[in-house]
């Protein structure tokens, strides 16, 4: 299936491959391809990929130290 989605995308195995792993990043280009090839709205494969993205620096990121910012109206 891989490998005709590859083809279906227009994209190498390997373009298609870093994508399934987590290596690299779903594009807005890439969004509208898998759209066009898939189905969903590019902007739903944009969604995800930034869901997906906040939830691995989630993982890493240490907030401890970070502290709340009070704004007031001038």
């Amino acid at each position: 299936m891989q490998r005709e989605l590859d083809q279906k995308l227009g994209v190498a195995a390997s373009t298609l491959n870093r994508i399934l792993t987590g290596t690299s990043r779903i594009s807005p280009e890439m969004a509208l391809r898998l759209s066009k090839a898939l189905g969903r709205s590019p902007e739903s494969w944009l969604a995800m990929q930034s869901n997906y993205d906040l939830w691995q620096t989630k993982q890493h990121v240490k907030l401890g130290k970070v502290g709340k910012v009070r704004l007031t109206a001038a």
